[in-house]
């Protein structure tokens, strides 16, 4: 990857665009992460930066954690997280990452701890269906009903849902666009949603999406199942 951040979701608001549309937005303090470790090719195989975020008071880390930053002549930070970053060797200990290391118009991938919803039912964990509340039916009008098993196939197939937890797992939202970063604020907004309460830790990447500019010509279609393409004069008349 070609960059990458630790940050905290801050929450969503919307904001306007030139041409007056609203754009749903999460603001994330992203930063600044310092450079607590470089793993390079001869002493560990391969190449990457570890970087710390938040500050900590010591007494709340390990004893490993906190001989591995004074090791390193870092402050004690709460958060550490990997990451083989292209420009990784060319990178040492006590650098620091800010957020304005993203841009407005940057896509990329984040990843946070979902909510945990506790354990739940089949209804509301997967949108299954109840059975009638009338003509009886008993107090089973939300369990999750028969299961299939019977002489044949005398089990229940891996994947069939059911209640269980509900939530508290890795999610990550691919391909979301950086609308706007404050260097300053240590601000970077993005559009849309992404995993985690308020407060919660994320991690930012570039995206792992191929995104290809397609150069279309608007205006006649070279497919002659197409109406432009059966009638020119009539597309070029509507377009005009």
């Amino acid at each position: 990857m070609k960059k990458a951040i630790i940050g905290k979701k801050v929450g969503m608001t919307q904001i306007f665009d030139e041409s007056g549309k609203v754009i749903p937005v999460t603001v994330v303090e992203a930063g600044p992460c310092v450079v607590t470790q470089k793993k390079t090719v001869e002493t560990d195989g391969y190449t990457a930066v570890q970087l710390g975020y938040g500050d900590v008071a010591e007494k709340k880390l390990s004893k490993p954690e906190q001989g591995h930053l004074k090791k390193a002549g870092i402050a004690p930070k709460k958060y550490l997280k990997e990451f083989k970053l292209e420009g990784a060797a060319d990178m040492n200990v006590g650098d620091e990452v800010k957020a304005d290391t993203f841009a407005a118009g940057d896509k990329i991938d984040v990843t946070g701890i979902s909510k945990g919803h506790g354990y739940q039912g089949v209804i509301k964990r997967h949108g299954a269906h109840r059975t009638d509340m009338t003509h009886g039916g008993g107090p089973v009008h939300r369990h999750a009903g028969s299961m299939g098993a019977s002489s044949h196939q005398s089990r229940i197939f891996p994947g069939k849902i059911g209640a269980g937890q509900m939530g508290n797992v890795q999610v990550t939202i691919e391909n979301l666009d950086v609308v706007k970063v404050d260097a300053e604020l240590n601000m970077i907004v993005i559009r849309g949603a992404i995993p985690g309460p308020k407060g919660g830790l994320v991690y930012i990447r570039n995206t792992v999406k191929n995104n290809k500019v397609k150069n279309v010509e608007t205006g006649i279609s070279k497919n002659p199942q197409k109406a432009s393409g059966r009638n020119p004069q009539k597309a070029s008349a509507r377009n005009g």
